[in-house]
C-alpha cells in the first residue's frame, strides 16, 4: 500500500531542503506509484468477485457386480414341509376330482395348464377355513396386491420380484383371506416375512374346505404388457401381474435344486427345463423377453427379422436366435411357423400353443395368437 501521509511530509520539507532530483520529479514518481497500486488493487478486487466457472461433480460409479441369489436363502411359503418329501397326497390340494396330481404343476387338469402348485392347509378352524400363515420363499420386492377378491381368478393375491443374476423372477401367493398389515408395492422384504393369510378367495369358486395357496415361481412375457391389455379394452387391470403375463416353472424343481445346493443357478434350472416345441415367429423387433433375459439369447445379435425360439410345454423361452435364411422363407407370410415338437414333453398339452396336424407334424395351436401377441407386442 502507498503511504500517503508520508508524501505529503515529504513534498512539506521538500521547501525547507532541496533533495538530488526536482520535487515535482518526486511527486510525479509517487503519483505513477499510487496509479500502478490501485490498478493491482482493482484487478485483485475485481478477480475475487467474478463468478467462477462451476463445474459438475461427477459421482464416482460404483463397481458393477451381479445381484446376490435371492433363492440362495429359500424358505418354503407355508408351515407345509413335506413338499419334497411326498408323493402329494395331503401336502397338495387337489381339485374337486380328488386327484392328488390335480393340485400339482402342469397339465394335470383336462384342458388346462396349471402354472403352479396348490398347497394344503396343515390347520384350519372349526368350519374348515384354513389358518396358514403365507410367508415370501425369498428375497424381493413388492411388485403387487390384489386386495379385491372377485377381481381375478387368483382372488386376494399378492405378486413379488426377485433380482436374480439371469433377471428378475416373480413368485406369486394366491387365494389368500388377507393381507398382512404393512404391506405395500415397493416395499422390500425378506425370505419369511408374512405376507398373509391362506384362504379360499374368490369365494365363488373355492369352497372354504379346500381352501389352499396357489404358489408359482416363474418368469414375465413381456414388460409391456399392461399397454397391450388397455388396447384391447379389457378389465380389470393388474399391470404386467395379470395371469396372461406370468409363465411359471415347476416350484418343486426350483425347491429341489436349492434344497440340494444353496449355490444352484436359476439359469440352470431354467437350461434344465425339455424343450416342448420350436418355433419360427415373425417379427421385426427384439423381444422384450430376451432384453431382460438376455443369456437365453444364443449365436448373433438381433439382426431385425424372424427369430427361432425353442419354448417350455407352456410357451417360456428356453433360447431364441435368428432365423436362417431357409427357415425365414418357410415362414412366408405366416406368423408363426412350428419347426418341430415333442409329444412325449407336451403330454396332454394343457396349453394349446402347438397342435398336431397331419402324420406327424404340428402347427400352432388353438392358444397360440393370443400368446405370441403378448410375447411379441
Amino acid at each position: 500500500m502507498v503511504n500517503y501521509r508520508g508524501v505529503l511530509q515529504h513534498r512539506k520539507r521538500g521547501k525547507q531542503k532541496r533533495s538530488g532530483l526536482p520535487w515535482y520529479v518526486l511527486a510525479g514518481a509517487a503519483i505513477v506509484v499510487v496509479m500502478i497500486s490501485g490498478v493491482f488493487l482493482f484487478r485483485s478486487w475485481h478477480h475475487d468477485s467474478e463468478p467462477t466457472e462451476v463445474k459438475p461433480v461427477v459421482p464416482e460409479v460404483p463397481a458393477v457386480s451381479a445381484p446376490v441369489p435371492p433363492f440362495r436363502a429359500m424358505v418354503y411359503p407355508t408351515p407345509q414341509a413335506n413338499l419334497l418329501a411326498s408323493n402329494g397326497v395331503g401336502v397338495l390340494q387337489p381339485t374337486a376330482s380328488g386327484r392328488p396330481e390335480s393340485g400339482g404343476f402342469g397339465s394335470v387338469r383336462v384342458g388346462r395348464f396349471h402354472e403352479g402348485i396348490d398347497i394344503a392347509a396343515t390347520k384350519r378352524d372349526r368350519a374348515g377355513r384354513p389358518l396358514d400363515q403365507v410367508r415370501a420363499v425369498a428375497r424381493g420386492t413388492v411388485g403387487y396386491i390384489n386386495r379385491v377378491a372377485g377381481n381375478s381368478n387368483y382372488g386376494i393375491y399378492v405378486a413379488l420380484v426377485h433380482d436374480d443374476p439371469m433377471g428378475p423372477v416373480y413368485t406369486l401367493y394366491a387365494h389368500l383371506s388377507e393381507v398382512a398389515s404393512g404391506l405395500s408395492i415397493g416395499k422390500q422384504i425378506d425370505a419369511g416375512t408374512v405376507l398373509g393369510t391362506m384362504g379360499n378367495t374368490p369365494v365363488s369358486i373355492i369352497p372354504r374346505t379346500r381352501g389352499h395357496l396357489h404358489f408359482e415361481i416363474g418368469l414375465l412375457s413381456n414388460s409391456r404388457f399392461q399397454e397391450w391389455f388397455r388396447r384391447q379394452r379389457l378389465k380389470p387391470d393388474h399391470g404386467v401381474y395379470n395371469g396372461w403375463n406370468l409363465m411359471g416353472i415347476n416350484p418343486l424343481v426350483v425347491f429341489a435344486a436349492y434344497h440340494r445346493d444353496p449355490d444352484s443357478s436359476f439359469l440352470d434350472i431354467l437350461k434344465s427345463i425339455p424343450q416342448a416345441f420350436e418355433m419360427v415367429v415373425a417379427t421385426s423387433k427384439q423381444l422384450d423377453f430376451f432384453r431382460r433375459y438376455p443369456q437365453l439369447w444364443e449365436g448373433d445379435e438381433y439382426d431385425g427379422g424372424p427369430m427361432v425360439i425353442a419354448c417350455s410345454e407352456n410357451g417360456i423361452p428356453l433360447s431364441g436366435r435368428n432365423a436362417s435364411a431357409d427357415e425365414k422363407k418357410s415362414l412366408a407370410r405366416s406368423k408363426a411357423i412350428v419347426l418341430k415338437a415333442d409329444g412325449t414333453v407336451l403330454g396332454t398339452n394343457g396349453d394349446h400353443l402347438v397342435e398336431r396336424e397331419g402324420r406327424g407334424g404340428w402347427r400352432p395351436g388353438s392358444h397360440s395368437q393370443q400368446w405370441l401377441e403378448i410375447l411379441t407386442y
